[in-house]
Formats: C-alpha cells, sequence, structure tokens
C-alpha cells in the first residue's frame, strides 16, 4: 500500500485487491493514520479492482471512527464494479466518493 501525505491529509492507495486475505493489514495501516480520526483522508481506489465485504468492513469502520473523531474520509478513482458494490451496499450514502485524489483534496478546503 502506498502512503503519501499532502500538508494535513493522508492518501492511502491500496492495490490490487481488498479482500480477506489482505483486509487486516489495510485497516491496520488506515487505523495507524488516522488516530482518534480527527484528520482527513483519502482512499484511493486507483490500483484496486476488487474490494470484498471484509474490505467493505475496514471501510465501514474507517468511516465511523472518521464521524466520531470529527474528521473527514473521502473515496477516489472507483473502478464501475467498486463503485457497484459501495452502491448496491449503501456506501455511497455514508462515504464521499470523488473522480480524482485532486477533486477529494479539493472538496475538504
Amino acid at each position: 500500500m502506498l502512503i503519501e501525505n499532502r500538508g494535513d491529509v493522508v492518501i492511502l492507495a491500496p492495490r490490487h485487491r481488498v479482500d480477506t486475505n489482505n483486509s487486516p493489514e489495510v485497516e491496520k495501516v488506515v487505523f495507524e493514520n488516522i488516530g482518534d480520526g480527527e484528520g482527513k483522508m483519502v482512499i484511493d481506489f486507483s490500483q484496486v479492482d476488487y474490494i470484498s465485504s471484509a474490505g467493505l468492513r475496514v471501510l465501514l469502520k474507517t468511516a465511523k471512527q472518521m464521524k466520531k473523531g470529527g474528521g473527514k474520509l473521502g473515496l477516489c478513482n472507483l473502478n464501475d464494479q467498486i463503485k457497484e458494490v459501495l452502491e448496491l451496499s449503501g456506501f455511497l450514502g455514508i462515504i464521499d466518493c470523488y473522480d480524482s485524489v485532486d477533486s477529494c483534496l479539493a472538496a475538504f478546503r
């Protein structure tokens, strides 16, 4: 997973799949970077081609932590399949999604 800091925003970019095999690692990295959830985080899906229910659980836990801490969370660069999974599971109503990292960063300002 790639990790980048742009000012006060942490950008995480998982690779290939977010599923049962790697969701514990993704969750560990996410929570190491959000702390109490008061910051800003972008999760860039440009290199992800699949997300399972285990990956959705990580996103839900992240969204709850960020909401509790008053932080901001955005997802970006979702392919059509991932966008459909998020839509069907109701996640698009609770997590803001953007076309690009830059559009997400702009929304955080």
